[in-house]
């Protein structure tokens, strides 16, 4: 695949992804406003099923690992413990602002692509969270890292998952980079262990990262475009059951207000420390958001690996499509009330939701095991208790004013 610098064009549909060329880092984009005959094409391709052979292999020793990296991810969470004397989750600790809005599942989408809630044109009531993906609640916003999105969609009814009976929702996590750095449970056990010893150590950090063969992957958290919140893409970076099929899934910035913001970003001898959610605030004060949910099939586990979560579904390959489109109406996006209650009581977990959206791969198999532990430690700490919200009505802070009609049907 030939990869090309990373620049906005400014079109509709578009996504973007990352690749890795003789030690260089290229972001490679693809267009989703395909045409009538593209879109056949797309319909009678040879996708593999959820369950065919192959698709999960359990790697040697991997339970092993597992264990030890609950272990670490508390030993982390106790560590920002003693600098905040609050507990918070081991990764995703810092929230940049949470809003509430509705997921509308297009009505139009082709057989291959109603699977699971997306089999028939509906709304959901959804509420979201922005943050940045450290376990630091305190890290400043000029410092480039990784970005998170998450989404809790509620209404849902199916099968679900043990971990999600009882609990009408489906747990939905994206990232900002669409490779995952800790791409298996070996790999985050010891890039884990590193960050533990040297985290306080930079270059002594990136001598033991630069020893490595996946040098690129892991570095690359480091560089990435410190850019507004509401024009970056996020991504699922590991793959999920989609209905009969696996996918990987993004969430792609649609409003034309949204994309210029690409061009916005932190000025780190200018901007405030809390640059991120003051601008968020800011946008969501006066504009509406809205995004595109996009699914990417598997076609070919050689060249989309689901075990290893730090190779690229090249999307040349095979193609985004998109399924709904996330409605995001203007509010408030830093309601006190409304931060402190998701910090301290909610959980967001791809394992509570439907088994036609179950997580796959060893990378979703670790955060089984290390979710649960991470919320377990932050509730015993905090004397809080987990709270599995089942409605937008039961999340604290005011409901947009254009969502009100809506909700009285939903």
């Amino acid at each position: 695949m030939t990869g090309q610098p990373w620049e906005p064009d400014g079109t509709a549909r578009s996504s973007y992804a990352l690749t890795v060329q003789q030690g260089r880092i290229f972001i490679t984009m693809d267009i989703t406003n395909r045409g009538v005959d593209d879109e056949a094409k797309l319909a009678d391709r040879n996708y593999i099923r959820w369950d065919a052979h192959g698709v999960e292999k359990i790697a040697e020793n991997e339970e092993e690992d597992i264990k030890a990296v609950a272990d670490m991810i508390n030993t982390m969470q106790k560590a920002q413990f003693n600098n905040h004397r609050h507990c918070f989750s081991g990764t995703h600790a810092r929230t940049q602002g949470i809003v509430k809005g509705k997921l509308v599942v297009h009505d139009d989408l082709p057989e291959h692509l109603k699977q699971s809630i997306f089999d028939h044109g509906a709304e959901y009531p959804v509420v979201c969270r922005y943050s940045s993906e450290p376990g630091d609640p305190g890290l400043d916003d000029r410092i480039p890292q990784p970005r998170g999105f998450a989404m809790k969609v509620f209404n849902v009814q199916g099968d679900f998952l043990p971990g999600g009976v009882g609990i009408p929702t489906q747990d939905i996590e994206f990232n900002s980079t669409p490779a995952l750095d800790l791409a298996n449970a070996r790999t985050t056990r010891e890039i884990i262990d590193l960050r533990i010893k040297y985290g306080n150590n930079p270059p002594e950090l990136y001598k033991h990262l630069e020893a490595r063969p996946d040098t690129d992957l892991q570095k690359f958290r480091d560089t990435v475009r410190n850019t507004h919140l509401e024009s970056t893409h996020h991504y699922s970076q590991t793959a999920f059951r989609f209905g009969d099929y696996v996918a990987k899934y993004c969430l792609v910035p649609n409003s034309t207000t949204q994309k210029k913001l690409y061009e916005e970003t932190v000025k780190p001898d200018a901007d405030p420390s809390d640059i991120l959610s003051r601008w968020l605030q800011n946008f969501h004060r006066d504009h509406d958001a809205e995004y595109l949910l996009q699914f990417q099939l598997l076609e070919n586990l050689d060249d989309q690996p689901v075990e290893y979560a730090g190779k690229v579904w090249d999307p040349e390959k095979y193609p985004w499509q998109t399924v709904a489109t996330l409605v995001v109406p203007r509010q408030d996006s830093f309601d006190w009330e409304m931060k402190s209650f998701w910090e301290d009581h909610i959980r967001v977990d791809p394992w509570h939701g439907l088994k036609t959206l179950q997580p796959l791969g060893g990378p979703n198999r670790l955060r089984k095991v290390v979710y649960p532990a991470s919320s377990a430690l932050r509730r015993k700490m905090n004397a809080r208790a987990e709270v599995n919200v089942k409605s937008m009505a039961e999340v604290p802070g005011p409901i947009p004013a254009a969502l009100n009609n809506f909700l009285e049907v939903n």
